[in-house]
């Protein structure tokens, strides 16, 4: 029996070390969805941001997760468009044939046009006869994809909603880092160099300022 999540085992090596493994949760995968594709995502994007502490490597995590749901609100937003082109041509269809018809043969032909939207996902030569079909009383490409989005407008509208979400958390949380680093950076650190720690920083000051005063 399938389920709607999956909790697959890494078929790659994790790019979190051990001691930070209990902050990222296994990944809640959908059917379909690959494991490796989840871990290079998750590897190139630990890997830019560097993160130097716990919780910078908490931050970076949720940043890692919310780009795979980016990406799978993106995978999701285009079948649905492609699942509503039948919709659409179920509908172009009906303009078609079902318009004008007698009401004793409305049930006939309404069962024949769902039928023919059938044929037309289903069968590619049936599909070429249908679109020919189409075009000849005007309806090309673009005015399907038009009733595709008139006919998908509102669940497009909710999956727009879920990804704009994510990416504004994203942006939060890639905000919050930066600002944590030029906090704890020193006004001249060079990314990639080690961090100079404070106490260091301040005794060798304190060192300075005791030099000059004795030369004085």
């Amino acid at each position: 029996m399938n389920g709607p999540f999956s909790n697959a085992t890494p078929a790659t090596t994790s790019a979190i070390p051990a001691e930070f493994q209990a902050l990222c949760p296994a990944p809640q995968l959908l059917p379909g969805e690959s494991i490796d594709h989840y871990r290079a995502l998750q590897t190139v994007i630990l890997r830019d941001i560097a993160p130097q502490s716990a919780i910078e490597w908490l931050l970076a995590i949720d940043v890692a997760e919310l780009s795979w749901e980016v990406q799978r609100y993106r995978i999701l937003r285009h079948r649905l468009l492609d699942s509503y082109r039948q919709k659409a041509i179920e509908m172009t269809l009906r303009r078609i044939d079902v318009a004008g018809i007698a009401p004793i043969f409305e049930d006939d032909a309404e069962r024949y046009t769902i039928q023919n939207a059938l044929d037309w996902r289903l069968d590619p030569i049936a599909a070429e006869e249908i679109e020919a079909r189409l075009a000849s009383y005007g309806f090309d490409q673009h005015a399907i994809s038009l009733e595709v989005y008139v006919q998908a407008r509102e669940i497009f509208t909710l999956f727009e909603t879920l990804m704009n979400a994510a990416q504004l958390r994203r942006l939060f949380l890639l905000k919050e880092i930066n600002s944590r680093r030029r906090m704890q950076d020193p006004p001249n650190f060079v990314p990639g160099q080690p961090r100079t720690r404070p106490r260091a920083r301040y005794s060798s000051l304190l060192q300075n300022q005791s030099g000059g005063s004795s030369r004085s």
